[in-house]
């Protein structure tokens, strides 16, 4: 597959994730399907990591996303995912840890179906990760139209990050 690119649609996939439950302080919610195509006639960001609670990922790729929340509703979006090749209770246990709270959505692609079809995926079992793993990257999608792709192809959050997605808004 090649590597999605803008103007191309986003793929008819479903992530799963637990919707935020203030209630479940130390518990994981029951994992609902988000389907991509119920994205139609939005504005979204969805942006991948490679792991939750990774050093890269966790202490700088999803607080940047978060911090700057507001400055994303004021550019028009309707919606931040952020998605990584695991399962919906570690995306949940995870936004617990980092306090994400209801602002993104942490959405497992735990076959990695989202990945595999927009060309977005990585081999990391030369580091233990598994065969199918995320690439770290972000792309804006306007009524499931892909407007931007930033995919990262060093170590470190450059064009996936979060001042690169809204100066592409």
């Amino acid at each position: 597959m090649t590597q999605i690119k803008v103007g191309d649609s986003l793929p008819s996939v479903s992530l799963k994730y637990c919707p935020y439950d203030a209630s479940l302080e130390h518990a994981c919610g029951i994992p609902q399907n988000l389907d991509i195509s119920s994205l139609k006639g939005k504005k979204v960001v969805i942006f991948g990591v490679p792991g939750a609670f990774t050093p890269t990922c966790n202490n700088q790729h999803l607080p940047e996303f978060r911090q700057k929340y507001d400055e994303f509703v004021k550019k028009g979006v309707d919606q931040i995912i952020c998605l990584a090749t695991t399962d919906a209770f570690v995306m949940d246990a995870w936004g617990k840890w980092t306090k994400t709270n209801d602002k993104i959505i942490l959405a497992a692609d735990g076959n990695g179906e989202f990945v595999t079809a927009t060309g977005l995926v990585q081999d990391l079992t030369k580091i233990g990760f598994g065969a199918v793993r995320s690439k770290r990257f972000a792309l804006i999608a306007d009524d499931l139209k892909v407007t931007y792709v930033g995919v990262e192809t060093a170590s470190g959050v450059s064009v996936s990050g979060a001042d690169a997605v809204l100066a592409a808004l």
